[in-house]
C-alpha cells in the first residue's frame, strides 16, 4: 500500500467515525490533528525511558503506527501531498552538511570577511 492508498483507509475510518462532520467531538482540524500527533510522538518516548532497548516491539510498532496515522490526516486535511513534500526533503537534505566542525565553518566565515 503507497502513501495515497494509507491516507484514503485513513479517512475512510475518520468519516465511518463522523469526525469529518460540522458537529463532532473529534473535529479533524490541523490543530487538534498537530497536537494528537505531538501527544502520540511523546508516548514513543515512553519506550526508552530509562533504557534503550525495546522491551514491547509490538506496543512501540502501534504507537509508530498512530504517528504515521496522525501525520497522514494532518497531511490530508491540509492538503499537502505528502508524498511530494518528504520526496522533496530528501532532494534538500541531500544537500546538507551535518556533523561540519561549527569553529571551522566560523573561522572561515570570518576569514572571508
Amino acid at each position: 500500500m503507497d502513501i495515497k492508498q494509507l491516507t484514503d483507509e485513513m479517512n475512510r475510518f475518520v468519516r465511518s467515525k463522523g469526525w469529518f462532520d460540522a458537529n463532532s467531538k473529534r473535529p479533524q482540524t490541523p490543530r487538534n490533528l498537530s497536537i494528537s500527533l505531538a501527544l502520540e510522538a511523546a508516548e514513543i518516548l515512553e519506550h526508552f525511558q530509562w533504557h534503550d532497548e525495546i522491551k514491547d516491539k509490538e506496543e512501540l510498532a502501534s504507537e509508530l503506527a498512530d504517528v504515521a496515522l496522525y501525520l497522514l490526516e494532518l497531511a490530508s486535511v491540509t492538503g499537502i501531498d505528502l508524498e511530494e513534500a518528504m520526496l522533496k526533503k530528501l532532494e534538500t537534505n541531500k544537500t546538507r552538511e551535518w556533523d561540519v566542525d561549527e569553529s571551522n565553518v566560523e573561522s572561515q566565515k570570518s576569514h572571508d570577511i
